[in-house]
């Protein structure tokens, strides 16, 4: 994407101004930033923030399978008990989330429940700025992270973006982060549409060696068909009113995968790159109708990506000082629609992956019952987690960045 089309999303954000972006939102490339390799302190962390566009729904991830109440909710929606990922004698991980629940059985997966903010807001753009300023009651114009950069040096490579678009939570008031475009796999270059439609027909007279060849291409490009279009569900393919194509939005995210994102990551930080905050992202979860399939299959891509980071990142004294931190805007509302699929709501999970996370449950679970118009009540202001991460992966004070909070999340490191 080019800087004009940056800037131009960073201001009808409504998030950002005109300092930040001439200090800091041109784009960047892998090379600038392993140009800063062995710049860093070696005993300084990374945060790697990970976004679920869309609104994940958080009870069928964190799953309260021995509430009755969950069942009553959603019938249809709702898990069988015998295929939760379970945790302990109420709440479970979806099916789809193996690696992670290999991860909490040996400590490694911290969950912060009932996260929120006061008066939600279940407009997937106004929700996403509140997250990515972390100002509920208005929304200001610097990102949380942005004024963390401000206050770092305002070197962009310091907070890096590897999704279409710098998300307005890297921009400060004098600098901003850093967005570095990744590039999508392309198909092998000789081999038409034609070409590969021609390999997965059967001919007549062809041994059945070769007949079974050409059905398990075709099951192989069925799926490859369809994982694509799961994976880009949530893009917005509208053009702007200048003919570009649309930057990620609020239900978008990144147009490559999240492994993808994660593999530069983990390359950035062998490095020992001068990089602090990364920022990737996955879209697709506005699940109103027929989510539990489409779910699994983005938990499962989210699974598939954050465990193979995170074993890489346990092999080196550099990735076992990173955290990983993964929220959505808000979840979805205790109760299924008519659709088989469910609505904005509001407080989710947080999860926490690192060698230097306290593994196991943070913060209450928010009750099923005791609802606020009929979404849960968060028992923990995400201003909590953020003021976390900032004192003990960012190493700063987070009052400057959070207007004095004071809440924290106890024993989370």
């Amino acid at each position: 994407m080019d800087t004009l089309t940056r800037r131009r999303f960073l201001l009808t954000s409504g998030v950002v101004g005109a300092g930040a972006l001439a200090a800091g939102a041109g784009a960047y490339s892998l090379r600038d930033l392993l140009d800063t390799a062995g710049d860093r302190d070696p005993q300084s962390h990374t945060l790697v923030l990970v976004t679920l566009y869309g609104g994940n729904d958080g009870l069928n991830t964190v799953i309260p399978y021995g509430d009755p109440a969950y069942r009553a909710a959603r019938p249809e929606l709702a898990y069988p008990d015998n295929e939760v990922r379970r945790l302990d004698d109420d709440f479970g991980l979806n099916p789809a989330l193996e690696g992670l629940h290999q991860r909490w059985s040996q400590g490694g997966l911290a969950i912060v429940r009932g996260v929120g903010y006061p008066k939600p807001d279940r407009s997937h753009f106004r929700s996403m700025d509140i997250w990515h300023t972390a100002q509920p009651d208005r929304p200001g114009t610097t990102g949380w992270l942005g004024r963390w950069l401000d206050g770092a040096g305002g070197d962009p490579r310091l907070a890096v973006s590897f999704e279409p678009a710098l998300p307005p939570l890297l921009a400060g008031a004098r600098s901003a982060g850093a967005a570095v475009p990744v590039a999508d796999r392309k198909a092998a270059k000789g081999l038409s549409a034609e070409t590969l439609k021609a390999f997965e027909a059967a001919e007549p007279g062809e041994s059945a060696a070769r007949a079974r060849a050409a059905a398990c291409f075709a099951d192989l490009r069925s799926v490859d068909d369809m994982i694509r279009q799961v994976r880009d569900s949530a893009e917005q393919d509208t053009a702007d009113p200048d003919g570009e194509q649309a930057p990620a939005t609020a239900t978008g995210g990144a147009r490559t995968p999240l492994d993808a994102q994660l593999d530069l990551v983990a390359q950035c930080v062998e490095a020992g790159v001068s990089t602090r905050v990364f920022s990737v992202s996955l879209g697709g979860f506005d699940t109103h109708a027929d989510e539990k399939q489409l779910q699994a299959v983005l938990l499962g891509q989210l699974d598939r990506a954050l465990t193979g980071f995170a074993d890489r990142m346990g092999r080196t004294d550099a990735g076992r000082k990173v955290v990983v931190a993964v929220y959505s805007e808000f979840g979805r509302r205790v109760r299924a629609n008519a659709s088989d699929g469910t609505d904005h709501g509001t407080a989710s999970d947080v999860l926490l992956l690192g060698a230097g996370v306290h593994g196991g449950w943070h913060g209450e679970a928010p009750s099923l019952t005791d609802l606020d118009d009929g979404d849960l009540k968060y028992t923990t202001d995400f201003r909590d987690v953020y003021a976390t991460l900032l004192e003990r992966v960012l190493d700063t004070d987070p009052g400057p960045v959070l207007a004095d909070w004071r809440g924290r999340v106890d024993k989370l490191f």
